[in-house]
């Protein structure tokens, strides 16, 4: 990253896997109860801050498919300047890697990376407490990112707790499809009731990294994405007999774990010619963890 005083740059938004996703059930509200566990990822998105003085929001990115007025970047800034009354804008930049609808949180990231450069940029200071509140008004998955440790997660995804997970590198396959989540979660066939975990079983059962995922949980939302995308099931049955494979979130990404980089990179040459992949380490931290208190 580098800083000045008018501007930030080479902000990275990272990817984040969902270990395992459970839903417990529906809330009053309509939402679904959900556990999970976060885990941050040394890939994403790079953002660029510019500080305008005449109070404007800007993105200066064309993004198929992503007007300006509704991207999160923009959205998280307008809402950020609203909360503090600040008469400071700002021009936003985005270097977009991180495939769309692919269970990766992108675009949450990326509005949580906008909050906290700009907590810095102009000079907010507002504690990570306030910033999280904020961050839920984007979008469920963005508190996780200004909380900023791998993280179980339950409610819809805002009650955190630090978990403490042991370096590996992942192999994420994306198949060319885009998963809208909405439409995963309305399905009448997505299970709602499996039984909740403790934190401490969780715990207690990730340190098998050599069984890891299937030591431990499920995703919900896969057995209804496998029905619906033959793209996700194909990338999950190339994985059989390779490794233990998981889709993140409502997918489509598909992810295994490895212990090296280059045994992520032995199984990444064999994927099928045209496949989009990422090998990519995990991260204990938000890179802009220190930019919130």
């Amino acid at each position: 990253m580098i800083e000045t005083n008018d501007s930030l740059r080479d902000c990275l938004a990272p990817a984040k896997l969902n270990l395992f996703l459970h839903i417990t059930g529906r809330r009053p509200d309509g939402y679904h109860a959900l556990q999970t566990v976060f885990q941050l990822l040394d890939w994403g998105d790079t953002l660029h801050f510019k500080r305008r003085d005449d109070g404007q929001i800007t993105r200066d990115t064309d993004i198929p498919g992503v007007p300006a007025a509704t991207d999160l970047t923009v959205r998280a800034a307008t809402l950020l300047k609203a909360h503090t009354g600040t008469d400071a804008g700002v021009e936003i930049a985005i270097d977009k890697r991180l495939p769309m609808g692919a269970g990766l949180g992108g675009g949450s990231s990326d509005a949580a990376t906008t909050l906290l450069a700009l907590n810095r940029l102009w000079k907010l200071d507002l504690p990570r407490e306030e910033l999280q509140t904020l961050a839920l008004k984007l979008g469920a998955d963005v508190p996780f990112f200004i909380f900023g440790k791998n993280a179980f997660a339950e409610g819809v995804g805002e009650a955190l707790d630090v978990v403490q997970l042991p370096p590996r590198y992942f192999l994420v396959v994306t198949p060319r499809v885009n998963v809208p989540t909405a439409e995963i979660f309305s399905e009448k066939l997505l299970t709602r009731d499996t039984k909740p975990v403790t934190i401490t079983v969780f715990l207690a059962q990730q340190s098998l990294s050599e069984k890891w995922p299937d030591s431990f949980g499920h995703n919900d939302m896969q057995a209804v994405v496998v029905r619906k995308y033959a793209e996700v099931a194909q990338v999950l049955r190339w994985f059989d007999n390779i490794a233990p494979a998981r889709m993140t979130g409502s997918g489509a990404s598909v992810f295994a774990a490895f212990d090296s980089k280059g045994e992520a990179e032995m199984v990444q040459a064999k994927l099928p010619a045209g496949w989009q992949s990422a090998v990519t380490a995990s991260l204990d931290s938000h890179p802009l963890f220190t930019f919130a208190s």
